[in-house]
């Protein structure tokens, strides 16, 4: 593998291969795609198509548009103006190679060029590997829990077994607290001495045949970090095992709005050896009055 780069596309011609990279991933369902014409239409008025590449082979793709804060129609737009990051593909076998953190990274010079703060994206909240990626190593933060967002049907590729809540990304580019993530100036706390620290954590498991199964009883969040589990191989149950797959998803849409409910917001995730396991784990920061965009350590 040589260096990777990454650049914007600008031509329409460029956005096919852009189209066929998606369909790596996605396969050739019309509603799962974003088309050609509608990728060149993007890059043509403020948002982009920013491609990765292994010398001349693409080999990753992440789209952005430009666009406002919906819930705050009473600012004029350009008070509101936030970028909207919609799709990224990484080819199978670059995956775990940096290749969608040196995008998103791309995509933060980009907003901040244009003078934007703000870059916001869903993701499921079960996918282990996208919450690592988010929150430990961008300096993302969640506030916002979506139920079934993108409907009940599998026909978009976007829900799984019939649901498809999601957690909402804020990614407030210039905070300091995402720069001293991003330069590695920032002292992560583990997993460890979180647990040594005794964090509230909401929802105690059940390990059966080594595998994690969600308690009957949430606890409360409660105290100024609370931890929220999840497990590892969701992917895997999601083939193996429907009905803890599905038992997973009615759990964490429990606990999670329970605990934004009462004010708690999503700063970490965190991934380490506890009890002999790998584990991983949510942690989620009393808020006190925290406003969006400035002043979380």
């Amino acid at each position: 593998m040589t260096q990777i780069t990454i650049r914007p596309l600008h031509s329409l011609d460029e956005m096919y291969e852009a189209v066929d990279l998606q369909q790596t991933y996605w396969g050739t369902d019309l509603e799962s795609i974003v088309p050609a014409h509608m990728l060149f239409t993007i890059a043509s008025y403020g948002g982009h198509v920013l491609a990765a590449f292994d010398e001349t082979k693409m080999i990753g793709v992440l789209i952005g548009l430009i666009g406002t804060n919906i819930h705050e129609v009473d600012r004029p737009a350009m008070a509101n103006l936030l970028v909207a990051s919609k799709r990224m593909v990484v080819l199978q076998e670059y995956r775990n190679a940096g290749v969608g953190y040196k995008l998103k990274l791309a995509q933060r010079e980009q907003a901040i060029r244009q003078g934007i703060r703000l870059v916001t994206w869903t993701f499921d909240p079960l996918l282990a590997m996208n919450a690592n990626l988010n929150l430990r190593k961008l300096g993302g933060i969640c506030q916002t829990y979506l139920i079934d967002y993108y409907g009940t049907s599998e026909r978009s590729g976007l829900a799984t077994l019939g649901a498809s809540d999601r957690l909402v990304v804020e990614w407030w580019v210039t905070n300091r607290r995402v720069e001293e993530r991003l330069s590695g100036t920032r002292t992560n706390v583990t997993l460890a001495q979180y647990l040594d620290a005794n964090a509230s954590l909401i929802n105690p498991g059940e390990w059966l045949d080594n595998t994690l199964h969600p308690g009957m009883t949430l606890h409360e969040a409660e105290g100024t970090f609370a931890l929220l589990e999840i497990p590892l191989n969701y992917t895997t149950l999601v083939k193996e095992d429907e009905g803890l797959a599905q038992a997973w998803q009615r759990h964490l849409r429990e606990a999670f709005t329970d605990a934004l409910d009462k004010g708690f917001i999503v700063t970490d995730f965190l991934r380490g050896q506890s009890d002999g396991r790998e584990r991983a784990f949510y942690l989620l920061s009393f808020s006190g009055g925290f406003e969006s965009g400035f002043g979380l350590s």
